[in-house]
């Protein structure tokens, strides 16, 4: 399955064929706008020349900072955000043998499935009911349960990047999002 959330072909390409880089995306989707987020593994291969999470993680934390700071930054953090980076490949590598996708694809419910991604750097409890719903809608990875562990963002509609499919989406989304801030300004 294709996943479309950039608005660059290669970058959109990276994240439907590597797991790692999608969910790096996810984790530097955070006050940030979410295609740029997205970008970030593609920005990293282009200057890393790899998207390995063994590679990623034996890198020298001054030199990987420096390449995610290279304008275009990863993120508008984008020293604390290598490091978050080299943490979670890290966490890959020792944890699951450098196969992200066995993080999804070996959970036994859609609860471990929550809980393993809240155990990761840069995953709360919000983010990882978002990519608990992303893996099912996008991956059509489904255990038993991914419902619940989502909450509404098992839903149909527009209510996060598991949603986004298109440009058409992203605005659905982004509208869905102003709407829920007005909302909870007002009250």
């Amino acid at each position: 399955m294709a996943i479309h959330i950039t608005d660059d072909p290669a970058a959109d390409e990276l994240l439907s064929s590597n797991p790692f880089a999608l969910l790096v995306g996810m984790m530097l989707d955070q006050q940030y706008p979410m295609e740029h987020a997205f970008l970030g593994p593609q920005k990293v291969i282009g200057r890393f020349g790899s998207f390995d999470p063994a590679a990623i993680a034996a890198a020298d934390p001054e030199e990987f900072a420096a390449l995610c700071s290279t304008t275009p930054a990863i993120h508008r953090f984008p020293g604390s955000m290598a490091a978050r980076l080299q943490e979670l490949a890290r966490l890959v590598v020792e944890q699951y043998d450098g196969h992200t996708e066995r993080i999804w694809m070996e959970a036994a419910d859609g609860k471990d499935l929550l809980k393993r991604i809240q155990a990761l750097p840069g995953f709360g409890a919000q983010k990882a009911k978002i990519f608990v719903a992303l893996v099912a809608k996008q991956l059509d990875v489904r255990p038993a349960g991914w419902e619940k562990a989502a909450g509404d963002y098992a839903l149909e509609g527009y209510r996060s990047v598991a949603d986004v499919v298109d440009p058409v989406s992203l605005q659905k989304v982004r509208d869905y999002k102003k709407a829920a801030k007005a909302a909870a300004k007002a009250g």
